[in-house]
């Protein structure tokens, strides 16, 4: 479960560094705070183990492709091809794990 937040902040992270390479001006500022926030919210409300909402298993493995996969695609979209890989790599491989020891 460290291993998961780690990723979720690490995600977070990513697309923060993403809106700010992405914006000019005060939209750089809006997507750097933004895009994070808005991922944030919706895993907080619906994807994190104690969420009100509880989604049926097949809603929340998209969910997670979203909230771990646009992650490395922000990084990709950067130039920053290697991490992006390593970051879905462990990520993935990390979901797999979580299945096979029954944590949610």
């Amino acid at each position: 479960m460290a291993l998961r937040f780690s990723l979720e902040l690490f995600a977070l992270g990513s697309l923060a560094y993403w809106g700010a390479q992405t914006g000019k001006g005060v939209m750089r500022v809006l997507l750097a705070i933004g895009a994070p926030l808005i991922i944030a919210t919706v895993w907080g409300v619906f994807g994190s183990p104690r969420s009100q909402v509880q989604l049926s298993m097949s809603m929340h493995i998209m969910l997670e492709l979203l909230v771990f996969g646009l992650p490395s695609v922000a990084l990709y979209a950067t130039g920053k091809h290697s991490l992006a890989i390593i970051y879905i790599t462990i990520a993935i491989i990390n979901r797999i794990l979580m299945y096979m020891w029954g944590q949610q």
